[in-house]
């Protein structure tokens, strides 16, 4: 019997999943070879099965391939035969273990957060096997698992890992010891990590890391060197620990202790070394990376708030998390430099993030380390050496926050004041030539044009206007602030291309108060209620400067001049014209150039960054015309943009025309983001592009992204942030036509399967969009809900805000899904944590005849006096269809009092949380009876209720007998009536349990009445009056 993959875990499995999870590719390849290898030893011996895959692999690489994938797959899933398979490994492996290394890596990479925990601990047992047996190439394995430790994290999953690789290095020195990098990368790990482990309980592992640290930094202080001029920052953090103060005195006063060739220059030497990426982007896992360069390069400036705030609830929510400001601080200066591309768009800014991560300070030390690491390139600054992005965002920070936070400002001014002369004395000369050189080349290279309005501003106070005069006399003179200010606008222009591009996108948002973002959520919030239409575009002010710019020659004269004449000059023509009309004449022309067969496909990305930059106006304003019909949707999309969907759409798939002008517009779509949801809109509307849907997965696969959900989620992520009534346009064709006409083995699986979409819609719709969208449901062009996947969309959805939720709700009930496909929700629900839901599923079945199904999950909900979610739809149930609910809470009383132990085998995989028991079903009932205590219900009078109450009391144990003893009391006062013939002549097939009591009395019990002899008449006679007795009693305890 195949395991229900509800379950979360199921055994052989690599990773989590559940049953609504799309399959991983990766693990299906890896159970696939495990299938192999099982078939291959299936039922041999030991040496049989040796030779058996010994021959197999013997086959050809595909073969070698493939087994030895298997006997890794088992190592991780089933740790019984880990050191079999281990060793089977070593045996038949042919390539030093090179196929296995690649898998690890693709695992730590991509794989690892998702993977079990007996997955975990095999994976992390492999390395250190693979670390003993020496094999080449594990070291850069293990570089990878420590990668997976992260900062300012000190949950017992991240400490294990922490400590499991700390073991490896120091059991395995020896080995550790020849490998330069591997070195350098462990103490610059752990010397991080001691940061995090200063709590009492964790002072054991701290000192295990730093013996490992001291250790290896005195004996192999020349390979640590590498690391450059972070590890002397790393070191001053833990320098106060004494272990470490010793080794930092002779850092400072003694370097020849640490290494001959370490001399007395040889600290200015380590200061002066710019750090590595490598080591800085060591310190944040693959996940943080990932979503750090998501932020840099695909979310728009001003629209970055739902996204940090995602960061710093997964990150940095915790006090622990201080710390790791400074890795990521340190990670966007050196690793995160953005191309011209990217910094001429409205691309979120490295100073917008950096700013945001300082508000976020709430520790003094973390708020100096994360200073320090802003400025610390700027210490020893050489521009022979070092780059102007590793000091730019520290300028830009300063120069942007000087309107809507002038404290930010301040304090990073008044810190580059102090840093100089504090930072160590004996190279205080150093450190201010560097800070120098840093200012210098910042207007050398144009990041600003002058620093004079940021260093003599009157917001800054008197003592720190002072100190910048005397520290930096030479940068403070120039014309007043206010003529400053004119000329730093006019000279933006001018500036060199990286950077007038940069300063382009933010010098223009003086009238933007929450850069950061933490005061954007209100001023945000006001507008939206004013207006859903352009909200987000008139919240920064800056579109009609931006298009006097775009108008200019200037803006795409580098691009111009590096496309042939003819191309050259219908650019040209699209720059100079402004009929709408004409546009489109000449876009065609373009088209065409681009379809001849002697079109220079490397002149691609610069036709596109005209076009980016051309047709910028096109993309502001609302889409979707204010009234919709067929003339004014065709006008819509007669925009010269538009020409090369139409002309894809007249195309072929087969036309070599068709790939290239799939090519154009992924080049358009990296400059253009709004492309995507464009394309949608295009596909929706025009006539000519009637059945072609098809075509957007064409172009999501020719896209960076290359992958049709990524690349929708992206689009109507824009899309609900520019538009929302275009996201609601757009919403049948995403969720009814692109499913049904054209993805149909993908596209549920991963969206429609998915809360994502519906979130992003119900967020931000209002309840007449939601209206209209209920609508659309009900007359058949919007499918939302499947009945495989909306059981996890509505779990998901317990998370949302409250209107998310009712939204959600009344979107599905327009759907006509049965109710017990969701009814299992019944078992997630919190009666304090999910009024919306419950209150939602209740109504809905107010209106439901009671199935087994339900009754079962509804009587599943545990018993708290102020939940009365059970009791009510039970009250009504009992009113409406007593028959009905009698008959099913008596099936699943007398199911779970006789077989107890079989019930959680027998249950449905769609109820995996469900754990109903005996005393919950009679803790039910009897609220039941005391809410209908004082009405004129006779549903316990019913016979299936008293046979059942009479089952359960004759073989449950005396605490619930004087538990329930008034519930069971009901029972009793039913058995002399019953016995007479007339009355139980009615309901025969009913009270045939009843005439079966003698029998299935001693059956129940048969632990406890196994050996009694007596015949079925003297066994019951005895019975009827203890229990009497009994609930006598019991009734004068209970009203006691």
């Amino acid at each position: 019997m195949e395991p229900s993959p509800a379950k979360g875990k199921p055994q052989g499995r690599l990773l989590v999943s559940t049953t609504l999870d799309a399959k991983d590719e990766l693990e299906e390849r890896l159970e696939r070879c495990v299938g192999i290898v099982t078939s291959l030893t299936n039922g041999l011996s030991e040496r049989e099965a040796n030779d058996a895959i010994t021959a197999n692999v013997c086959k050809g690489p595909q073969q070698h391939e493939e087994v030895c994938l298997g006997l890794f797959a088992l190592l991780l899933t089933e740790p019984p035969q880990a050191q079999r398979c281990y060793r089977d490994l070593t045996l038949v492996n042919r390539d030093g273990m090179n196929v296995i290394l690649i898998k690890i890596n693709q695992i730590l990479m991509e794989k690892f957060l998702k993977l079990q925990d007996v997955c975990r601990t095999q994976l992390v047992w492999l390395v250190r096997e693979l670390v003993k047996s020496g094999v080449i190439g594990a070291d850069g394995v293990l570089m990878t698992l420590m990668k997976q430790i992260a900062g300012g994290d000190i949950t017992s999953k991240n400490l294990w890992l922490a400590e499991n690789v700390l073991d490896i290095l120091l059991d395995q020195r020896e080995w550790v010891l020849k490998s330069g990098m591997l070195i350098a990368m462990s103490v610059y790990t752990y010397l991080r990590l001691i940061v995090d482990h200063g709590t009492p309980a964790l002072l054991v592992l701290r000192q295990k890391e730093v013996d490992l640290c001291i250790g290896l930094l005195r004996e192999k202080f020349m390979e640590c060197f590498i690391i450059g001029r972070d590890l002397v920052r790393l070191l001053q953090i833990v320098a106060r620990i004494p272990e470490m103060e010793l080794l930092w005195k002779d850092l400072l006063h003694n370097p020849q202790a640490l290494s001959p060739q370490f001399t007395g220059k040889g600290l200015l030497q380590l200061l002066t070394a710019r750090t590595s990426r490598k080591f800085l982007a060591c310190r944040l896992t693959p996940d943080m990376e990932t979503k750090l360069l998501f932020m840099t390069s695909r979310v728009r400036f001003g629209q970055q708030k739902r996204y940090q705030d995602w960061f710093q609830r997964q990150y940095l929510s915790t006090a622990e998390s201080q710390s790791l400001r400074c890795d990521l601080i340190r990670y966007i200066c050196g690793v995160v430099h953005p191309s011209n591309e990217v910094l001429s768009s409205d691309i979120l800014p490295r100073w917008a993030i950096i700013g945001w991560l300082l508000t976020t300070c709430t520790s003094n030390v973390a708020a100096s380390n994360a200073k320090l690491a802003l400025f610390y390139d700027w210490l020893f600054f050489s521009p022979e050496k070092d780059s102007i992005m590793n000091i730019e965002p520290a300028i830009l920070v300063m120069h942007h926050s000087m309107k809507p936070h002038p404290a930010i400002t301040a304090t990073l001014l008044d810190f580059m004041c102090r840093i100089i002369p504090h930072f160590f004395p004996p190279l205080e000369g150093q450190v201010r030539q560097g800070v120098f050189n840093s200012l210098t080349f910042i207007m050398e290279k144009r990041v600003l044009a002058h620093l004079a309005p940021l260093f003599d501003n009157p917001k800054l106070d008197r003592e720190l206007r002072s100190m910048l005069r005397e520290r930096f006399a030479e940068f403070c003179s120039s014309p007043s602030p206010p003529t400053e200010g004119r000329d730093e606008g006019a000279n933006e222009m001018k500036m060199e291309e990286s950077v007038s591009l940069e300063m382009d996108n933010h010098v223009l948002l003086d009238k933007e108060d929450g850069c950061y973002d933490n005061t954007e959520a209100a001023f945000s919030d006001d507008e939206e209620e004013v207006n859903n239409k352009g909200n987000k575009k008139r919240e920064f002010r800056f579109h009609p400067i931006k298009e006097a710019v775009i108008e200019e020659p200037a803006d795409i004269t580098p691009y111009v001049d590096q496309l042939d004449d003819t191309m050259k000059e219908k650019v040209l023509q699209l720059q100079k014209g402004s009929d709408t009309e004409a546009h489109c004449e000449v876009m065609q022309e373009i088209v065409d150039l681009v379809l001849e067969e002697d079109f220079d496909s490397e002149q691609m990305s610069t036709l596109a960054s005209c076009l980016a930059e051309l047709f910028k106006g096109h993309f502001r304003g609302d889409v979707l015309p204010d009234d919709i019909t067929e003339e004014s949707l065709e006008e819509s999309v007669c925009k010269p943009v538009c020409l090369v969907f139409r002309n894809l759409c007249q195309m072929q798939e087969d036309n070599s025309g068709f790939s290239v002008l799939l090519e154009m517009l992924a080049e358009l779509y990296q400059k253009q983001p709004k492309i995507g949801y464009h394309l949608l809109y295009y596909l929706r509307a025009s006539k000519a592009a009637m059945g072609k849907m098809s075509l957007y997965e064409s172009f999501a696969q020719a896209t960076a992204l290359g992958d049709l959900h990524t690349c929708l989620m992206m689009d109507m992520k824009a899309c609900q942030e520019d538009d929302i009534r275009l996201l609601c346009y757009l919403t049948p064709s995403i969720y009814t036509e692109v499913h049904t006409n054209v993805f149909y083995a993908e596209f549920p699986d991963e969206t429609l399967r998915s809360g994502e979409l519906l979130n992003m819609i119900v967020a931000v719709i209002d309840s007449t969009q939601l209206q209209e969208l209920m609508c659309h449901v009900m007359i058949g062009n919007l499918v939302m809900f499947r009945k495989d996947s909306v059981l996890n969309i509505l779990i998901q959805s317990l998370e949302w805000e409250t209107f998310e939720q009712y939204s959600a709700w009344q979107l599905f009930l327009a759907h006509s899904i049965p109710l017990e496909t969701i009814i299992p929700i019944l078992q997630h629900l919190k009666y304090k944590e999910h009024p919306e839901a419950l209150s939602c599923l209740l109504l809905q079945l107010r209106r439901e005849k009671p199935s087994g199904e339900m009754v079962k999950m509804v009587l599943s909900r545990p018993c708290h006096p102020e939940d009365q979610f059970t009791t009510s739809i039970l009250r009504h149930w009992a009113a409406k269809h007593d028959d009905v609910l009698g008959e099913h809470i008596k099936a699943l009383l007398i199911k779970n009092n006789n077989m107890p132990r079989k019930r959680q085998s027998l249950r449905s995989s769609s109820s995996k949380l469900a754990q109903l028991t005996l005393e919950q079903i009679l803790e039910h009932m009897d609220n039941l009876r005391l809410n209908l205590s004082n009405t004129k219900n006779s549903f316990f009078t019913q016979t299936p209720i008293l046979q059942a109450l009479q089952h359960v009391q004759a073989s449950c144990d005396e605490a619930h007998k004087m538990r329930f003893s008034d519930l069971f009391s009901l029972a009793e006062e039913y058995e002399e009536p019953s016995s007479k013939p007339p009355k139980s002549r009615r309901k025969a097939p009913a009270s045939s349990p009843r005439s079966r009591k003698g029998t299935v009395t001693p059956v129940s019990n048969e632990e406890e009445s196994a050996s009694s002899s007596a015949s079925e008449e003297e066994d019951s006679k005895p019975k009827a009056p203890k229990r009497k007795r009994k609930g006598s009693s019991a009734v004068a305890s209970d009203s006691d």
